[in-house]
């Protein structure tokens, strides 16, 4: 403890640091919760960020303070109540940047929202408060003039995912191309259709917009009466399409099994979360998008599942170099199941059309 509070110190908090303990169960940051003793004094954050995943620390930082700087303007300005819960804020350090570099790792502290909690649990109720608060998310920035960076660059680009599954082909390094022809295949055949996002912007056609990146229903902070507070978890807030927000969502969300369950009996796309997602989704975010974004939107629930299938089969072909894996064919299990999440996706694509024209009357 006695380094954290020497790390803490470096920050302008308020009142006396009395414990400093591990928070919540995150795979990519090192989180604390730093308990202050004065009962008008906040409790705090501190999160050691993980520079291995986010290389560019300082736009990263950045990024937030634009994010949360604009929606903490955007609510003063319509006079919400109870502000501090309803967006994040992070202390500014010695430095006056909002993260601290020790020689070694970077650090950053927020203030700890009171009273408040986060859910795991999938079911319509949720998915469609999900779809409200990330809709609401991408409207409120929608206005955004700062730049921002792409905090991991090409995150959900396509076409270079597709590039680096033709690379691990080419490569053959596993020796593994010859079992898994009739994926590749059929991977094949959708390319051009599923890197249709990349050549609309090309056309500007379709607008990057300031998106979270990694819309998960833990991604919000829900009050004492179970009304969401505020979406956290800004690491990956960039500039991208609103398919990242959308069909990102749907890929794990609306999975009836595992994202590596062995049974694909059990892997179809559950349109009840589907139907409660959108139907959130599009009553708040339909007052800034445009006709070909909505007209979209069941591509983008296709696209997530067919390109996390192109880049665990990459893995796989590649030896199993980037995703943990339990087993030797982990990789191609997961294939298995993100292919027939697809197939299933696609399955339904007349059916979302006719719920999304519905929504949108």
């Amino acid at each position: 403890m006695k380094d954290l509070l020497s790390i803490v110190g470096h920050f302008r908090t308020e009142g006396t640091v009395n414990n400093i303990r591990p928070l919540g169960t995150g795979l990519i940051n090192d989180t604390y919760k730093v308990t202050t003793a004065e009962a008008d004094a906040p409790d705090y954050v501190l999160q050691r960020i993980n520079h291995a995943i986010f290389q560019d620390v300082d736009g990263l930082q950045s990024n937030i303070q634009v994010v949360t700087n604009h929606i903490r303007r955007k609510l003063e300005a319509r006079g919400e109540t109870d502000v501090d819960r309803k967006v994040l804020r992070f202390l500014p350090a010695d430095s006056g940047k909002t993260y601290w570099h020790d020689g070694e790792n970077y650090w950053r502290v927020m203030v700890f929202i009171p009273r408040a909690k986060t859910y795991e649990t999938v079911n319509p109720e949720y998915s469609y408060c999900a779809g409200k608060a990330f809709g609401e998310f991408e409207a409120m920035l929608a206005d955004v003039t700062e730049p921002l960076v792409e905090t991991i660059p090409d995150f959900h680009n396509m076409e270079l995912r597709l590039r680096q599954l033709r690379e691990a082909v080419a490569a053959d390094a596993a020796g593994r191309v010859k079992e898994v022809k009739p994926y590749l295949d059929e991977l094949e055949k959708h390319a051009d259709e599923m890197c249709k996002a990349e050549r609309l912007h090309r056309e500007g056609r379709l607008p990057k917009r300031v998106c979270h990146c990694d819309t998960k229903v833990n991604n919000m902070m829900f009050d004492e009466d179970g009304r969401v507070l505020c979406v956290i978890d800004l690491d990956t807030v960039m500039p991208s399409y609103v398919f990242s927000d959308y069909g990102d969502f749907l890929r794990s969300a609306a999975n009836t099994g595992a994202e590596d369950d062995r049974n694909l009996d059990n892997v179809n796309f559950n349109m009840d979360i589907f139907r409660a997602f959108t139907r959130g989704y599009l009553e708040s975010a339909c007052q800034f998008l445009l006709p070909i974004e909505v007209e979209n939107l069941p591509y983008a629930a296709a696209l997530f599942p067919y390109m996390q299938c192109v880049r665990f089969l990459a893995d796989y072909l590649n030896g199993d170099t980037y995703y943990k894996i339990a087993y030797p064919e982990h990789n191609l299990v997961r294939t298995a199941a993100q292919f027939k999440l697809w197939q299933s996706v696609e399955q339904h694509q007349d059916e979302m059309r006719a719920f999304i024209a519905e929504c949108t009357k």
